[in-house]
């Protein structure tokens, strides 16, 4: 994945645990962990900024301590005593060599007081974000305006993977375009047709997640939204739960660098269901 596909809480969660058999109440209990995981001292709301290090070449980032260089195994971070960061918990004066953080936020190696330093790269381009629990984001968020759960938006469904992982261009949230892999088609039945999504696959698990446009974007709902069903039995199928249909991390920070949906990924009826927008969003700018 090369884009910003997940937003997780200090656990690196993206999902609540169902543990009831009732399909409403299963709903609520993820709806509200998922409020709770983007509200946390370091979801995505608190990110303040990201810094592309390409931007900085002389090596410094306003706002951001330290001086900053990308180097061929990594980053090379120069910090001194005033600087007051840490690095794996002990005072960093000198310099060290970072790689790309895979660590929730809360568990950056980087710290500078309450603030935690993640560095990331996409597309061979290396950056530093800023995550603060004292971001104005977080103070601001009411809640997620979310759709009561309603069964007719669980449907099942078919993945049927690439012979190989294809790569399509895709402009992403800060104006740029960037890779989005994709590992398959993810088909379901709705509405009395049938539809089909382009989907990546996580490297890790197996698991899918899809960038889907809908006739709701940018109307009811924010103008693209997530779909993760889940990892795929063995022969390819797959419940499709259109009501865990979720907000991507850069409706709540501006930082952040989702994709856009991939061509055929915009269907063509409305999904009035799952997240929609942060409470309080105005209809132009959700």
């Amino acid at each position: 994945m090369s884009a910003d596909a997940t937003a997780t809480d200090g656990t690196g969660a993206t999902g609540a645990t169902d543990d009831t058999d009732d399909p409403a109440t299963a709903w609520k209990q993820w709806h509200e962990h998922r409020v709770a995981t983007v509200s946390a001292p370091y979801g995505p709301l608190a990110l303040t900024g990201t810094h592309w290090l390409a931007d900085y070449p002389e090596g410094r980032i306003p706002a951001v301590p330290g001086h900053w260089r990308a180097a061929a195994g990594g980053v090379t971070l120069t910090a001194a005593p005033g600087d007051g960061i840490t690095l794996d918990g002990e005072p960093l004066a000198g310099p060290a060599v970072l790689a790309a953080d895979g660590a929730p936020p809360s568990h950056s190696r980087l710290r500078a007081g309450e603030v935690r330093l993640v560095v990331i790269r996409r597309e061979g381009e290396w950056a530093v974000r800023v995550f603060d629990p004292a971001a104005p984001g977080r103070a601001a968020f009411t809640g997620i305006d979310a759709t009561p759960y309603d069964p007719a938006y669980a449907v099942p469904g078919h993945f049927s993977p690439y012979g190989q992982d294809r790569t399509v261009q895709v402009e992403n949230a800060d104006g740029r375009a960037r890779g989005l892999g994709l590992g398959g088609e993810l088909s379901f039945a709705f509405a009395g047709a049938r539809h089909t999504l382009g989907v990546a696959v996580d490297e890790e698990d197996g698991s899918l997640w899809a960038v889907v446009g809908d006739a709701t974007g940018g109307r009811s709902s924010y103008r693209f939204r997530f779909l993760k069903p889940g990892i795929p039995a063995a022969d390819g199928s797959i419940s499709v739960d259109l009501n865990r249909i979720q907000l991507p991390p850069c409706a709540f920070a501006d930082h952040f660098v989702c994709p856009f949906p991939p061509p055929g990924n915009t269907l063509p009826f409305e999904i009035a269901a799952g997240e929609r927008r942060l409470k309080g969003a105005l209809a132009s700018g959700i």
